[in-house]
């Protein structure tokens, strides 16, 4: 076998890099894909105390999630006044309400009586009343009411409004943080958008929304969506129609991507895959879930893939006929620093990573399809929620994928059990292929000694 050659002074694997790959688009590719913006980043390295450690678990609360932008809802799921969900994250609890026409607020949830939560899940209210005394506030957060008013002449109204995080929404999404003094959500989120231009997350809905606990630190998980350097030894299946090896990695300010081809064949593989045998490992065909997709003599399954999903997409996404072969059938998965997980072009995927409750050794992993749709916007998916143990195939509505994050998360809770159990201090990170996970711990550095 040929040696790998050289790209940016480092070896890289054999076989097509994506860019060589988008040489042979059949459509003009939009000039976003085009970009590479790769650093040498430091920490190759990455304290296991990060993982399992309590203290440091204690830092992040103090240090992250109470200073950092972080994405709390989509905008379609608190449509009308008084419409809100009760966002959680470590032992922060924020009530994010349509508080008016055009206007979104978060609230801290606890009422400034006793303490008590506010509200335990979201819903629609006309105001915000504590179910342990009465106390009550408007979607403003202004109080309202005290019962017994006569015996509280130190509570001026005007001074007991509900505390309140900063709300900036992008993309059809609702992002918060309980810093006030935080930049604004543009700033954080710097030219993001721009990659989004030709593919508009506000004109999605939610088609699907699956939550599942972790037995793992949110971290353990959120990085097992950033690279594809673990496909061949957990997806082996997929390796006929997918360029693994081959990806693409980018970073940024807050924001990094990563980019993997399908249609194409993996060099891990030492023989050579028919288009047939692509376009199968790309359908999941030996699930014998849906009928063959032959692939024509003179067409190739990548061609054959993009003309099928640019069909599908004509009369709902405007110049569908125009849209490249890479936007309707590779992978573009960013990460928006710290735990937000958009997908790029047509790919329906977004993850979100949490921890869940106060333990660093459990988290909360959210699976949403975001979907376009024709003239009216359906209503949003509910959240169907799996048991920590659960298969994600008992949620029908993620398709084929559910097998494949079995095979994702099949492997979290022993990284997890591995890392209190190792003797050695750091884990240790390749260059190129998980730089998305060298630059997030870069900014996680950056925040935790500010």
């Amino acid at each position: 076998m040929a040696s790998p050659p050289e790209t940016r002074g480092a070896t890289r694997s054999a076989g097509l890099s994506y860019q060589e790959l988008l040489d042979r688009d059949t459509q003009t590719v939009p000039d976003v894909l085009r970009e590479q913006s790769t650093r040498d980043l430091a920490a190759p390295a990455v304290p296991r105390e990060r993982y399992v450690s309590r203290a440091f678990h204690d830092l992040e609360v103090e240090k992250l999630w109470k200073q950092v932008w972080q994405m709390a809802c989509r905008e379609e799921v608190i449509p009308e006044v008084g419409d809100h969900v009760v966002y959680e994250i470590a032992d922060s609890s924020l009530l994010v309400v349509r508080s008016a026409p055009g206007e979104i607020r978060a609230f801290h949830n606890a009422c400034l009586h006793r303490g008590r939560q506010l509200r335990d899940c979201g819903g629609r209210v006309e105001r915000f009343r504590c179910p342990f005394h009465g106390w009550t506030w408007s979607l403003r957060g202004e109080l309202e009411s005290v019962p017994c008013s006569w015996d509280f002449p130190h509570v001026r109204r005007e001074a007991y409004g509900l505390p309140e995080a900063k709300v900036g929404t992008w993309g059809g999404f609702v992002f918060v943080n309980p810093d006030r003094e935080a930049e604004p959500l543009e700033d954080y989120l710097g030219d993001l958008p721009r990659h989004f231009t030709r593919w508009p997350l506000e004109h999605r809905y939610t088609q699907a929304h699956v939550a599942k606990p972790l037995h793992c630190n949110w971290k353990v998980a959120q990085e097992a969506f950033m690279e594809a350097y673990h496909v061949a030894a957990t997806h082996p299946q997929l390796l006929p129609g997918i360029g693994d090896a081959n990806s693409q990695y980018d970073v940024w300010d807050r924001y990094s991507r990563a980019i993997t081809a399908n249609g194409t064949p993996s060099p891990h593989l030492s023989w050579q895959p028919s288009e047939q045998d692509v376009m199968d490992a790309m359908t999941m065909r030996e699930l014998d879930q849906d009928p063959l997709v032959a692939v024509p003599e003179g067409t190739t399954a990548r061609t054959l893939a993009a003309m099928g999903t640019r069909a599908k997409l004509a009369g709902v996404v405007p110049g569908a006929e125009t849209l490249s072969d890479a936007e309707l059938v590779d992978s573009f998965y960013f990460t928006v620093f710290p735990n937000f997980h958009p997908w790029g072009a047509f790919n329906r995927i977004c993850y979100r990573f949490r921890p869940l409750g106060n333990d660093p050794d459990r988290c909360l992993m959210e699976v949403l399809y975001l979907a376009p749709f024709r003239e009216e916007r359906p209503a949003p998916a509910p959240v169907r929620w799996l048991g920590a143990d659960e298969s994600w195939t008992n949620a029908p509505e993620l398709g084929f994928l559910a097998r494949v994050f079995d095979q994702d998360t099949a492997n979290l809770a022993a990284v997890q059990r591995g890392l209190h159990a190792s003797v050695r201090p750091t884990t240790t990170l390749s260059r190129y292929q998980e730089s998305k996970i060298r630059h997030f711990h870069t900014l996680l550095e950056r925040y935790l000694n500010a």
